[in-house]
């Protein structure tokens, strides 16, 4: 059984939307393009670091007409060669034309799909693709999760936990890396179990409501 790798531009209030363009997904938000400012080097590094070994997309519609209208066009990099070379899936309800070579929309049952592409390769990569990334959530198909986390608050937008997320454990994978523009970058890896609770004033913490007031 593969990985399957999300990986997600956000800011620090978890906003995902629409990070590269004005046009990405215009419609009721202002903030289109939000990322382009806050790229450096060192991210463009990370980036390349994480998509090393990538054997197949696993896409949301949306995401896919985005990269489908550009990476066809792009024969230089590294990037461009590994997305057009790659195996590419496709979650969407309706019936779209897949123009990109190597594109298979999945089947209705979007779960069971997902799971049989994890089975096919070694490490799938989920680009963007909010909507498709609640469902992955919800039913805790996913394997990794990194995110780049850029230091501006937007309060308006798609988040990547909005209304998908289910109580879930992670564990941090290595150290947070921040770059030169304040991005942090983190990796998580799915953990066993759910959340637990607990009481800060219990007496084998050693500390007391009093100690914190």
């Amino acid at each position: 059984m593969g990985l399957i790798h999300i990986e997600l531009f956000t800011t620090l209030d978890l906003v995902g939307q629409a990070p590269g363009g004005p046009d990405e997904d215009p419609v009721g938000f202002p903030f289109g393009g939000w990322q382009a400012p806050l790229i450096d080097e060192a991210t463009g590094a990370q980036i390349l670091a994480a998509y090393e070994g990538t054997d197949a997309l696993l896409l949301g519609r949306r995401t896919y007409d985005i990269f489908a209208a550009y990476w066809p066009h792009q024969k230089d990099g590294e990037i461009a060669e590994l997305f057009n070379r790659v195996p590419k899936y496709v979650a969407s309800r309706g019936t779209p034309g897949l123009p990109w070579a190597g594109s298979t929309q999945l089947g209705p049952d979007l779960a069971g799909a997902v799971r049989e592409v994890r089975d096919r390769h070694e490490h799938v990569k989920v680009v963007g693709s909010l909507d498709l990334v609640q469902t992955l959530l919800q039913e805790k198909l996913f394997d990794r999760l990194d995110l780049w986390v850029h230091p501006i608050v937007l309060g308006v937008g798609k988040k990547v936990f909005d209304g998908g997320a289910v109580p879930t454990n992670l564990t941090l994978l290595e150290p947070p890396v921040a770059g030169p523009t304040g991005t942090v970058y983190l990796r998580y890896g799915l953990a066993d179990g759910t959340p637990r609770t607990g009481d800060m004033s219990a007496p084998d913490r050693g500390l007391g409501l009093d100690d914190v007031r």
